[in-house]
């Protein structure tokens, strides 16, 4: 397996010898899901679709047994690895980190929820040639920037990415924008969209094989739930 990771934009890849973990056979699902605001939009989705879920009693829990599938919380960046390496069956992630990652999963069903934007931002009247862009993104950015023929640095970053154009950190920022409240707040701009975003149901490779009987049947539930 080849993990990949980046510098300053650049993706490269490296055989670290890492073991892709095979689906346990326990009659339970396990689901990887992110924190926040999301975790509530998929729960109710993934109950609509027949399962029996309950959540964290305290908020604090990280893994535990929800009743039809053992949940494991998580950042959303990291539920492609967690999937990917066989931790969890299948899990909910943005189509953002998706892109970013190249994770080798399925991506059988669009949820619709979480929707946003990724695109380039500016300070307002901002016209000069870019040099330096900012982003938790780096290897969309550098794909993005390589695709209209910028040769612009591009630096990671985490956090505020907006700052770097506010205190002259960059000349721009590649961000997820979903209201763009913020960005008026700040005198910022959005001038593209580089692509659009929400919510994907993934599911390990082997998990989809071994453990058809419910990882199917379910994926035709949510692909049916997400038309009406």
């Amino acid at each position: 397996m080849k993990i990949f990771f980046s510098v300053l934009g650049t993706r490269y890849s490296s055989p670290l010898g890492f073991t892709v973990s095979e689906p346990k056979l326990t009659e339970k699902l396990t689901l990887a899901l992110p924190k926040g605001r999301v975790m509530g939009e998929s729960l109710e989705l993934l109950r609509r679709a027949g399962m029996n879920l309950s959540s964290s009693e305290n908020g604090r829990t990280l893994k535990y047994d929800a009743g039809d599938a053992l949940l494991i919380e998580m950042r959303n960046s990291d539920v492609p690895t967690y999937v990917e390496l066989g931790v969890a069956d299948a899990g909910i992630v943005g189509k953002d980190v998706l892109l970013e990652m190249s994770s080798n999963i399925y991506e059988p069903v669009d949820l619709g929820i979480a929707k946003c934007r990724l695109s380039l931002i500016r300070p307002v009247g901002e016209s000069h040639v870019i040099r330096r862009v900012a982003s938790k993104y780096p290897n969309i950015t550098l794909d993005y920037l390589h695709g209209i023929g910028s040769s612009a640095d591009v630096i990671k970053l985490s956090g505020n990415v907006e700052l770097a154009c506010l205190t002259g950190l960059a000349d721009a920022v590649v961000d997820v924008v979903e209201t763009g409240s913020t960005l008026k707040a700040n005198r910022l701009e959005e001038v593209a969209v580089i692509t659009e975003s929400s919510a994907r149901f993934v599911v390990n490779r082997a998990a989809l094989k071994l453990k058809a009987g419910k990882l199917r049947p379910l994926i035709e539930t949510l692909r049916e739930l997400v038309k009406t």
